[in-house]
Parts: C-alpha cells; sequence; structure tokens
C-alpha cells in the first residue's frame, strides 16, 4: 500500500514539473499551425457597398456627337461636371506633387515632378515617356499648361468600355491611327462610344497606371499588379472575385477628386493616409492577446506574409551595366526562365522576385526623401526615401516593405544624384547614343542643375510599403515567425521582444534558478518519500 502511495507521490510531483514545460512548448510548436493562428471573424465597420444608382450617360445628347480630339470628351464632360476641373487642379494626381513643410519651415512642393527614383531616375526630359501616365493630353515638357482645363483627361479615369489605352510614349496621348509598341498594338479610341459609357473607377482604370509603374506589370510596387483584376482570396482577400471583390475607392475614399492614401515615395506628410483601422477598427480580433499587438505592429505585417504572388517584382537595377551590346552591334536581350527581363542594353541588368518575404521598418507615417540638388555621400548607399519613427514614437508601427535597391547615375564632383536625359531622338537622349555624358548634361539643364561633365554610379536604396495582397488569415504569420531569435523582426533593435532578444547572464542566472528549483522539489520530494517509508 504505501509502495502505491509512494509510487502516486513521485508520478504527481513529476506532472507538476514537467507538465507547463510540455504544454508551452506544445503551443509553442502548434504556433506554426495555420489552425492555431486562425481568426475566422474580423470585426467590419464603417464599410458598405456603393448602391447609388448610377447615371446612363449615352441617354445625353451632348454625348452623341462625333468627337474629333480627347479634350472634346472632356469639354463635354465639363458641360455637366462644371467644377470638376478645379477639384481636379487641386489634386495630386494633375499637379504630380503635394504641399509639404520641410525641416527650414517652408512649404514646398513634393512629388513625381521632382523627386527621384531608382527606376527610370526622374521626369527631368523624359515627359513624353513618363507623361503617358498623367491624367492630362500633352505634357511633353516643362512649358505644359496646368490651368487649361481642356487639357484633364476624365477617360482614363472613367471608362467603363475598357477599350480606351494612353500610347507610352504619347505625352498622356492616345494614338491617332494603328501603332505598335512593346509587341502590343493599340488602336485609336472610338470617343462617342466611350463617352457614352462612363463611371465610377473600376480597378481597371486605376491599375492603368498604378499597376504597371516603373515600366511592367508589378515592376515597382511589388503588392499591387494586374492580376488583382482577377484574383481569388488565396491572392487577395479584399480584391477576391469570390469575395467582396472590392475596388480600389473602397479604401481609398474620393471627395472633390481628392483621394485617400500617400504614397511614402513621394510623400513627406502624415495625411490622408489610408489604413485598415478604417474599415476594422483597432481591435479587430476575437482573441484579444492578438489585439494587444495593434498598438506597435501595422496589420499588414502580419497578413502580408508576401508579395508578388503571382507575378515577379523587380529587386535591384544596375545602371551602370547599360550600354553593352551583340557582336552585330544589335541590343543585348536577356530573360529568365519565368520571361522577367534581366538585361537590356538600353537599362542595364536587373533582379526579380516571386513570393518574396518583406522586409520591415518602423513608421509613423512621415518620411523624407532625396530631392534634386542634394548632395550625397557616395561612399554609403544613398537612401531615396527614409521612413520615420521608432519604437518610443508614439505614432510609430512595424510595416513591412520592400526595398527596392539600385546602381544609378551621379556627379562625383557636385556630388548630386543625375537626372539622365534617357527617351527621345535626339542626339543627347540614351536610349538612342548610349552617351551618359550627353544624356547627363541635357537632362541636368531641363533641371536647372549644373552638371561637372562627370559622372560615376551609386548605389540607392528605396522603400516601398506593401500594403496589398492581404492573405486569408490562415495564412498570417505565426507567433514564432516573429518570436524567435532569426525571426523576421531580427533586424530591428530599440526594443525588448519576447522569444528573440536575450542576455546571457540573465539567460544563465534563469537556468540556474529553474535547476536549483528543479533540484529542490525533488531532494524534498525524495525526503518526504524516504520519511514516508520509515513511518
Amino acid at each position: 500500500m504505501k509502495t502505491r502511495k509512494n509510487f502516486f507521490k513521485v508520478l504527481f510531483t513529476f506532472i507538476a514539473i514537467f507538465l507547463p514545460w510540455i504544454i508551452a512548448v506544445t503551443l509553442l510548436d502548434n504556433s506554426d499551425n495555420p489552425e492555431y493562428s486562425k481568426v475566422e471573424h474580423f470585426k467590419e465597420i464603417n464599410y458598405s457597398v456603393d448602391t447609388i444608382q448610377k447615371v446612363d450617360h449615352s441617354k445625353f445628347e451632348i454625348l452623341k456627337q462625333k468627337f474629333e480630339r480627347p479634350q472634346d470628351v472632356t469639354l463635354a464632360c465639363l458641360s455637366c461636371h462644371n467644377q470638376a476641373d478645379h477639384d481636379i487642379m487641386m489634386t495630386s494626381h494633375w499637379k504630380w506633387s503635394r504641399p509639404t513643410v520641410n525641416e527650414k519651415g517652408d512649404t514646398v512642393e513634393i512629388g513625381k515632378k521632382n523627386i527621384i527614383n531608382n527606376f527610370c531616375v526622374g521626369t527631368g526630359s523624359n515627359e513624353p515617356r513618363c507623361t503617358s501616365c498623367h491624367i492630362g493630353y500633352g505634357w511633353k515638357d516643362d512649358k505644359f499648361d496646368f490651368t487649361k482645363s481642356e487639357n484633364i483627361d476624365c477617360i482614363v479615369c472613367h471608362d467603363q468600355t475598357g477599350t480606351y489605352q494612353k500610347f507610352p510614349t504619347g505625352a498622356g496621348y492616345p494614338v491617332k491611327e494603328k501603332k505598335k509598341f512593346g509587341g502590343k498594338t493599340f488602336l485609336p479610341p472610338d470617343y462617342n462610344y466611350i463617352a457614352q459609357n462612363i463611371g465610377l473607377s473600376k480597378k481597371e482604370n486605376c491599375g492603368a497606371c498604378h499597376f504597371t509603374g516603373g515600366g511592367g506589370n508589378n515592376v515597382k510596387h511589388g503588392d499591387i499588379a494586374n492580376e488583382l483584376n482577377n484574383v481569388t482570396k488565396e491572392i487577395d482577400v479584399h480584391m477576391a472575385v469570390d469575395g467582396k471583390d472590392m475596388t480600389c475607392t473602397a479604401c481609398h475614399k474620393t471627395e472633390h477628386h481628392k483621394i485617400s492614401g500617400q504614397l511614402y515615395s513621394v510623400s513627406s506628410k502624415d495625411e490622408q493616409r489610408v489604413s485598415c483601422s478604417q474599415c476594422h477598427s483597432e481591435a479587430p480580433h476575437e482573441n484579444e492577446h492578438l489585439n494587444l499587438h495593434t498598438n506597435k505592429i501595422a496589420c499588414q505585417t502580419c497578413h502580408i506574409p508576401v508579395y508578388a504572388k503571382v507575378n515577379s517584382t523587380k529587386m535591384y537595377w544596375d545602371w551602370s551595366q547599360a550600354g553593352k551590346f551583340n557582336p552585330d552591334g544589335s541590343h543585348i536581350v536577356l530573360k529568365d526562365s519565368l520571361g522577367n527581363m534581366t538585361y537590356h542594353t538600353k537599362k542595364g541588368s536587373f533582379e526579380w522576385g516571386n513570393n518574396v518575404s518583406p522586409e520591415y521598418v518602423w513608421s509613423n507615417g512621415k518620411a523624407e526623401h532625396y530631392m534634386l540638388g542634394d548632395k550625397i555621400d557616395s561612399t554609403k548607399v544613398i537612401a531615396l526615401n527614409t521612413l520615420l519613427g521608432d519604437y518610443n514614437d508614439p505614432k510609430a508601427k512595424i510595416i513591412p516593405v520592400k526595398v527596392h535597391r539600385g546602381r544609378q547615375i551621379f556627379d562625383p564632383v557636385n556630388e548630386t544624384l543625375i537626372v539622365p536625359h534617357l527617351f527621345g531622338k535626339d542626339s543627347t537622349s540614351y536610349w538612342k547614343n548610349f552617351d551618359w555624358d550627353k544624356a547627363s548634361k541635357t537632362g541636368m539643364e531641363s533641371i536647372n542643375l549644373p552638371y561637372s561633365g562627370k559622372y560615376s554610379f551609386v548605389d540607392t536604396e528605396m522603400y516601398w510599403p506593401i500594403n496589398h495582397m492581404v492573405s486569408k488569415s490562415s495564412k498570417a504569420l505565426s507567433c514564432k515567425e516573429c518570436h524567435s531569435p532569426n525571426g523576421r523582426l531580427k533586424d530591428l533593435d530599440g526594443f525588448y521582444m519576447a522569444g528573440r532578444d536575450s542576455n546571457p547572464i540573465l539567460d544563465w542566472i534563469g537556468i540556474a534558478m529553474v535547476i536549483g528549483a528543479l533540484i529542490g522539489v525533488f531532494i524534498h520530494a525524495s525526503i518526504r518519500i524516504f520519511k514516508g517509508k520509515k513511518a
């Protein structure tokens, strides 16, 4: 009887010591299981499907006329929407800039037209190519009239036929006759048909420019691409055709043509940002422990584990390799097994990524940018934009980003980045004559900055926040993917993170205390058992 009693004492002692450890290890291992981290329902607020009855534009007599120019369609639109031009001319989509206050306290305009990137670099002297994605007609040089209402392109944002296309080198104009470019055929639009089939912007309207930024599908952003026009929940739970089939403007709310949302690559102020909490609140989970994370971690960090899920995105662009030719003088064009261009004589070499895990940074919604003419230190990697914030900033959260890295041209004497003249048929265009010196001189003249006559190449990087291609909740990051020494957040410092961080001295003290406790329990249990036998 005593032996049996002693056995149960030992058994209970063993359970008391080791069961908590077994449970903890089991839970940690199961954190990789999608079912463990799965959240079936998210709180949803402030979202409803637009049920407003649409206007039938085919019934308006003014739209039944034969339109000779695209501007004539604009004038017809403005005959009814007679304040729309004033609204549009105040937007960044029209100006390609936004006002911001710099470190000196001065209000300056910052945007695509005066910020450098590490894709095709800058718009100066390259307008006809860049402005094929401008919501206007005819921005071919610095003489474009931003006050002329008829230059507004209403069709590009409101066409419902899917037949309207701007020509890639046409300064915002569509073609007047059949033309080919990059393997695609462009046809003159039927303005009469299109004008009678106008409506609210669809994904295809926004995507015509935003999906193909940087020169091709998904090249620039990594998380917005043509596939979003027709995806399932496996790719994006919001735009999924088997889900809510949301349009861009479901999140990017618009008032007086001013669209909410600002891209950190060209925007500095924390204004009109779009956030998940607009619809899901700051406590979207049924699991309250998960809700504790939203104070310092953006929703995207856990819910977009990878980007470029379908088509590749460009990760690196080396302009210094451009200008090489085949022995016969023809352009060298190389592609990888997926059809991604890895080298082109006109542009240099590229690296691509698929299903890329984001990098992570702190962001409080504000950013700094390299501005035209800023001095650089060519011994370091030049950050073309810097997202601001850290752990101690009450507004900052950890967000996922794509970091596009590159090597681009700069002036080693003036210590400034160069905006080269790339596009054109003139004698100084790089894509025509492959002379960096001439291209640099013309490009810098166009933005009224000096060029020393010397050029070299420097490494740069640019941050692109990842906000789209949100995965199903069952595919969200598990605890261990971050809370581990080599987890996704291993490069973020300035704060303690359980499971990731350690202190050797404290660790050994803790281990010694646990071992000591275990020894003490065993000694105590043994004494009790021994005394029990004596009795």
